[in-house]
């Protein structure tokens, strides 16, 4: 099967947009937009696997907070645990 990238990318670009609160919406987009065009195919489905995840539990995993979800150890995960976020 092959995979469209520019359709993949376009998906994880909205799912990052449009989160539900607005602080995570800011956070993630500028994450994505970031990275989006640096990853390979096997990352870009990992990222869009990875924005499934709730916001709350991606916020504190981000701020370092104890989560319920378990978050795996991967590029993606420490990408986004790593990233600093500006305005």
């Amino acid at each position: 099967m092959s995979i469209n990238i520019e359709n993949l990318k376009k998906r994880i670009i909205y799912r990052s947009q449009y989160r539900g609160t607005k602080e995570m919406d800011k956070l993630l987009s500028s994450f994505v937009n970031k990275f989006i065009d640096k990853l390979d195919t096997t990352q870009l489905l990992s990222l869009e696997k990875f924005l499934e995840i709730d916001d709350e539990n991606l916020y504190k995993f981000y701020n370092g907070s104890e989560t319920i979800y378990k978050f795996d150890d991967n590029e993606i995960s420490n990408l986004f645990k790593n990233y600093k976020y500006k305005q």
